[in-house]
């Protein structure tokens, strides 16, 4: 993937750091409400519900479609954790877990993340 700067001209955006390895890093302030080896999960600054939770993987992985085999473990590890999440926010009547992947699907963060949302009746289509 690349980053079009009108400054900089195309640069690759694995070698710039994303807005969640700025956090881990703690280079921007944000509370962790979950943190392990392979992922962390921040509430959504901007929430579509009540709760509103982002889990994603340490390592830097663009989008599910540019996953690779080598990362089934951690993709793995991310969808056991979500329900535990959920659960950790008192979400058991329900949940929704979301991944968009492309512009198209309103990814605006080229870091893989899940969306763990609930605290309401959710509706289908959610648009």
């Amino acid at each position: 993937m690349v980053c079009k700067n009108r400054a900089l001209g195309h640069f690759p955006v694995q070698f710039m750091k994303t807005l969640f390895q700025k956090i881990l890093d703690g280079e921007i302030p944000s509370k962790i409400v979950y943190k392990d080896d392979v992922c962390a999960a921040i509430n959504d600054i901007n929430p579509q519900a009540p709760v509103h939770v982002l889990l994603f993987p340490v390592k830097p992985i663009a989008r599910i479609s540019e996953a690779s085999a080598e990362d089934a473990q951690i993709l793995s590890h991310l969808m056991l954790t979500a329900p535990k999440i959920a659960e950790q926010c008192g979400l058991k009547d329900g949940f929704r877990i979301v991944i968009n992947n492309g512009l198209l699907a309103g990814e605006t963060v080229p870091h893989l993340h899940i969306h763990i949302l609930g605290g309401r009746q959710l509706h289908w289509p959610p648009c």
